[in-house]
């Protein structure tokens, strides 16, 4: 599993836009339909992520979002993005740096 996150569009899309939209993204998109956040009466398209490439979810968003702009007349409306799993390697050494600079001020004059 990689990073996951949502992106609602302003409007829903054509098979042609879906391939654009694809061949962005390296192809971990799932599209469906959702309706507008602001207007439940218009129907737009909704693209859920799942990337497993990217180093981080930064890129990955940033991926997506640059891939939308190559569609004309596209935008996003919404991104939704729960939390997200840390793996075990990462958390240990995010965790190890983070405690070294406290742990090497403590005790010094």
């Amino acid at each position: 599993m990689g990073y996951v996150f949502s992106l609602v569009l302003s409007r829903e899309i054509t098979e042609d836009e879906m391939t654009t939209l694809k061949a962005g993204c390296g192809g971990a998109v799932d599209f469906g339909t959702d309706v507008l956040p602001t207007d439940a009466e218009v129907t737009v398209t909704r693209m859920d992520f799942d990337d497993a490439v990217s180093p981080t979810l930064a890129d990955a968003i940033d991926a997506a979002l640059a891939a939308v702009t190559e569609v004309s007349d596209l935008s996003v409306s919404e991104l939704t993005v729960p939390a997200q799993p840390a793996g075990a390697e990462e958390g240990e050494a995010a965790a190890a740096e983070a405690k070294e600079p406290v742990a090497a001020g403590v005790g010094t004059d």
